[in-house]
């Protein structure tokens, strides 16, 4: 589902997305309220992605993700957005967005991201995301152990691989793993923080104070 407020945007990005084989483009929007009212709608038809505009008119991108998340077996949501710094950008991954992208990427990069989002994959580049927490996220938690209890200490290890926006093959070379060993932890640490994908786990670790700005 393409759901944007420009016409002409929204139409650019559904044919690219129509002129890939293995994808469709299920419905459009031109903001939140119409996205949930043709969510609720297509019963017939499984959104997987929702490529969402975050600024836009009556509901925008920031609350149709936090009502998306309510909805029983949610698509994922890759957020788009004018800056590469917005504050609303990071409103979005706390509302349950999977990541952002820039609005004037190319047409080839959203594509990839459309299908990373898919996949469950984290589709921020590790340095964006990092200058984005360290932006946004200005009072750290004091307590990272109250995050860290919860953890194995493996576990812990691979979390601070994720924070530092490691993929998974690159902690299981850190750490002596196998990217397969990887997955699995890295599917625990979400499971045990119900959060929905690495993007959030970073977020989760600046805000807890166990990774802080600086760190590399």
């Amino acid at each position: 589902m393409i759901v944007d407020d420009q016409e002409l945007l929204r139409n650019g990005l559904t044919m690219v997305v129509r002129s890939q084989p293995d994808m469709e483009v299920a419905a459009e929007a031109g903001d939140g309220l119409e996205a949930l009212e043709a969510l609720k709608g297509l019963e017939s038809r499984r959104v997987d992605v929702v490529v969402m505009d975050i600024r836009m008119p009556r509901m925008d991108g920031v609350a149709a993700t936090r009502e998306i998340q309510r909805l029983d077996d949610p698509p994922k949501v890759l957020a788009l957005t004018t800056f590469d710094l917005d504050e609303h950008a990071l409103a979005a991954l706390r509302a349950g967005a999977s990541g952002f992208m820039l609005k004037d990427a190319p047409g080839e990069e959203i594509i990839a991201a459309i299908r990373h989002v898919h996949r469950g994959d984290s589709i921020i580049a590790p340095s964006t995301t990092r200058r984005l927490v360290r932006q946004l996220v200005t009072k750290p938690g004091t307590d990272p152990e109250a995050v860290l209890g919860a953890l194995t200490q493996r576990e812990r290890e691979v979390f601070r691989g994720l924070a530092r926006g490691a993929s998974n093959a690159e902690i299981g070379a850190e750490l002596f793993l196998s990217e397969a060993t990887v997955k699995t932890h890295v599917g625990r640490i979400l499971t045990k923080f119900g959060l929905r994908d690495r993007v959030q786990a970073v977020v989760l670790a600046y805000e807890s104070g166990v990774v802080t700005p600086g760190e590399g």
